[in-house]
């Protein structure tokens, strides 16, 4: 985002929205919502076996992904993308929405980094809590 934010404007409204389009393929959409998936089923599994060793990590590993990955993409990023896609690159409305697109997208960007490394470990961890 800061290459993009270092072109002109027109230009990394244009890079961005392309990127926004091309993301949309049945392998990313396969692996983002396959995830969610997987961690709904995990999460009602911890519940399910709750006295099993692990269950908790399991629970809120699952819930760190899905609020702070797919819930934080559905609240922010996309509604930032869809915002971005409606404007013509080179007007005055475009430069003020890619501005506050850089700051916001970023912002949620990490948000969702942190969420997706803070599952992964609890995750982990539950493997590592039932000894396999």
């Amino acid at each position: 985002m800061k290459a993009l934010g270092r072109i002109p404007t027109a230009a990394g409204i244009g890079a961005m929205q392309s990127i926004n389009v091309v993301i949309i393929n049945p392998l990313f959409l396969g692996v983002f919502l396959g995830t969610a998936t997987v961690c709904v089923v995990l999460a009602v599994s911890s519940i399910l076996l709750w006295h099993r060793p692990g269950s908790l990590y399991l629970l809120i590993g699952a819930i760190v992904y899905l609020i702070g990955s797919i819930l934080v993409t559905m609240v922010f990023n996309v509604p930032l993308n869809n915002a971005l896609a409606s404007v013509e690159p080179g007007t005055s409305e475009a430069a003020e929405v890619w501005t506050n697109y850089l700051a916001n997208w970023t912002f949620w960007n990490h948000i969702r980094t942190a969420a997706s490394l803070a599952s992964a470990a609890l995750l982990t961890l539950a493997i590592i809590d039932t000894g396999n």
